[in-house]
């Protein structure tokens, strides 16, 4: 959603997403090959169609699936695009729309008064607060107030390399103290929203994009696309498995761009998500040292621990948010935190390329 970083970051994940439909399409011979011989030689009527664009969430949204035209797919890819706009102007804190109470219009009237919102704005805001339980605070969408500083002197450090700087530390630390998630009041039978103090600001960042790609994915199936890829910035959700039956599969990026490796693991995946954080994709450079995107919620400081996480599940929305939260600890604080969830994969590749599993991670991991 920040503007100033959509095309600084569209390169990256252009090539994230080339990984995803070059992995595709290396098995694609033996997959139709597999599935004329269990169709007993019947042709079968659908066929493979991809779909591309870029101005939604301020990321490329890549789409993979099945049709028996490629009229109709394009016409359910339309609805998809549709859908994810619609969550994208929602969840924005940066633009108003008009017509559309958003998380910016409840900033905006942080401290003033109640904010009459749609339930897709209740219903991520109770998620979040359920996710902010289960990550022990890691992931806090009440953090804006803190977030907002590091958004400026990144945006200012990235259009002005040499005078790049960070925040003070005092200037972040009164900011923290206006990130009680607490004091987000939400009434579900009225829909409303409320920051009860006005200093305070939400930021979805951290859950938004996922929990939407995870709505959107729900959404394909209801209008019959059974069978679908769908990578929304590299938050990548299969939805089902491929049309004969086999899982789709996804690289996960190599951190270090220098390397002639484009990705450092493939994954064979069905109806779950795979979500990437990482250090390499959004930051900027600071006397030489590199500061990214993602803010541990108790040193106010951007983590450091790892190049990149990623973590499988089956909701997107939490994936994102997880991926977020193990990003900001230590490894094997994180790894003891995974391997106590249900239902949950982590890998790490950490800051000197060694990579590490949580404990069925290697399940996934393609032969």
């Amino acid at each position: 959603m920040e503007k100033s970083k959509k095309f600084s970051i569209f390169g990256v994940i252009f090539f994230i997403l080339l990984i995803v439909v070059v992995l595709f399409n290396q098995n694609q011979n033996q997959n139709q090959s597999q599935s004329q011989s269990q169709n007993q030689g019947e042709l079968s009527p659908y066929k493979k169609y991809d779909a591309s664009f870029f101005d939604v969430f301020d990321t490329i949204t890549y789409v993979i699936g099945y049709s028996t035209s490629k009229e109709e797919f394009e016409g359910q890819v339309a609805l998809l695009k549709e859908k994810l706009e619609y969550y994208h102007r929602l969840y924005d804190i940066y633009n108003d729309y008009e017509g559309i109470s958003n998380i910016k219009t409840i900033n905006d009237n942080a401290g003033i008064a109640p904010v009459a919102v749609s339930k897709d704005i209740v219903d991520l805001l109770l998620y979040s607060k359920k996710m902010y339980e289960e990550t022990k605070g890691q992931m806090n969408v009440a953090m804006g107030s803190v977030l907002k500083i590091w958004h400026d002197y990144r945006d200012a450090g990235t259009n002005n390399p040499a005078n790049a700087s960070l925040p003070p530390m005092e200037d972040l630390q009164e900011a923290s103290v206006y990130c009680d998630i607490e004091q987000i009041v939400i009434n579900e039978e009225e829909l409303t929203v409320f920051l009860q103090d006005e200093n305070m600001s939400i930021d979805v960042g951290s859950i938004g994009k996922g929990y939407a790609v995870q709505r959107v994915g729900e959404f394909a199936k209801e209008i019959g696309m059974e069978s679908l890829l769908l990578s929304v910035g590299g938050n990548v959700y299969a939805v089902g498995s491929k049309i004969d039956g086999s899982d789709w599969r996804v690289g996960i990026q190599n951190p270090d761009s220098k390397s002639d490796e484009a990705y450092v693991r493939k994954v064979d995946v069905s109806d779950v998500s795979v979500v990437t954080s990482g250090d390499y994709q959004r930051y900027y450079v600071v006397d030489g040292e590199h500061y990214c995107h993602i803010i541990d919620s108790d040193t106010l400081m951007p983590a450091d621990y790892f190049a990149s996480v990623s973590i499988i599940c089956k909701d997107s929305g939490r994936a994102d948010a997880l991926s977020t939260s193990v990003f900001n600890m230590p490894f094997e604080e994180g790894l003891a935190f995974v391997n106590g969830l249900e239902d949950v994969e982590a890998m790490w590749i950490l800051n000197d390329g060694t990579v590490e599993y949580s404990e069925g991670f290697e399940l996934y991991v393609a032969d």
